[in-house]
């Protein structure tokens, strides 16, 4: 499989470690100082890039009528509108706040908790990120998806980096030097506490994940997620 890495930081490498390990050719590595030249070349493209460009690269993806998985964050405002060039452009995208295999299971591991903990009032929920200091957004794309998971299925209304409102989500987003990502969720009450909690060691997972989507969405038409990916509907 051909590939076009769309962002060439520190977890376009990874992934292209990983892609080359399984036996797939990088076609593109699209970083500030090159063109999209060799993208109409490509099977699939990966893009994990910054949030000022996601959109400009996902859409030359769908004029090249490239399939194209987004891990990039902090654009999402627009996502409506990229949807409906795929649409036009009879596209394939997958957009995840996270491609790690794990954090979509303990996505789902929220999504029911929360409809469980929904029935009891005493108690109150709030969540915990921490990257590296070198992430640009804040709260994570995957913080944003644990509370909208929430929020789906509860009484809460909205989440917030501030003192919360009541029926509002208060997250803490924290940066820490080398850290690639731990996530808790926390429902606490007067008597105990309830707490699950996702930690990443290394970049590996979010970057085979990734690579694993690549695969899956070649051939397709439309718009996914990595629950199809990984058949949690």
């Amino acid at each position: 499989m051909k590939i076009a890495l769309l962002g060439y930081g520190k977890m376009g490498q990874v992934i292209e470690r990983i892609a080359l390990e399984r036996g797939h050719e990088i076609v593109l590595r699209k970083d500030e100082f090159n063109t999209y030249e060799g993208l109409s070349n490509a099977d699939v493209a990966i893009d994990f890039s910054i949030p000022a460009v996601a959109v400009d690269n996902i859409s030359s993806c769908f004029y090249a009528n490239v399939p194209v998985v987004s891990g990039t964050t902090g654009w999402l405002d627009r996502y409506d509108e990229m949807v409906s060039l795929c649409t036009a452009k009879k596209g394939a995208f997958l957009s995840s706040s996270n491609f790690s295999l794990g954090v979509n299971i303990f996505f789902e591991l929220n999504e029911y908790l929360a409809k469980m903990m929904s029935k009891f009032d005493a108690y109150k929920v709030e969540m915990e990120e921490i990257h590296h200091t070198q992430k640009l957004d804040a709260p994570s794309g995957t913080a944003i998806s644990l509370a909208k998971g929430i929020i789906k299925n509860s009484s809460y209304t909205n989440w917030t980096l501030e003192k919360p409102e009541p029926k509002q989500i208060h997250i803490e987003a924290v940066r820490i030097e080398n850290v690639p990502g731990t996530h808790t969720v926390t429902y606490n009450s007067a008597v105990d506490v309830i707490e699950i909690k996702h930690t990443a060691h290394n970049r590996d997972g979010f970057a085979l994940g990734a690579v694993i989507a690549a695969e899956w969405i070649v051939g397709k038409q439309g718009v996914f997620t990595m629950k199809d990916v990984l058949d949690l509907k």
